[in-house]
């Protein structure tokens, strides 16, 4: 398991994440295929953030299930919160474009079909 610290451009929103990565998903749901991010999930308790969380603005849609966070500042959305629909626990998606300690050319990529969701 490594860490990696991750924020937003401007770094409003800075976080630090404990974890594998070996895969990014690449979804297609409406939101995610406009903003372009590459995602992985862990549990909640992996990510810890480093600013305030009254900094985070959020946004939900569909199901309003997942919260989408995203800077105010620069508009970057660096994670998103929401629970396993299997066990019910607390998890995260964290963009993988927004560990820049992390090599995105090494990672395998997996589609996955969100629009169809």
């Amino acid at each position: 398991m490594a860490t990696y610290e991750g924020s937003c451009h401007c770094g409003a929103i800075a976080f630090t994440l404990d974890g594998t990565i070996d895969a990014a998903i690449d979804c297609n749901c409406s939101l995610c295929r406009r903003r372009g991010g590459l995602l992985a999930f862990f549990p909640r308790a992996s990510l810890t953030l480093r600013t305030p969380e009254a900094d985070l603005a959020t946004y939900t849609f569909h199901t309003h299930a997942i919260r989408h966070h995203f800077c105010r500042t620069c508009g970057v959305a660096p994670f998103s919160e929401g629970t396993d629909p299997g066990s019910g626990a607390p998890m995260v998606a964290v963009n993988l474009r927004c560990l820049p300690g992390l090599d995105l050319a090494g990672l395998a990529v997996v589609s996955y079909d969100g629009a169809s969701r």
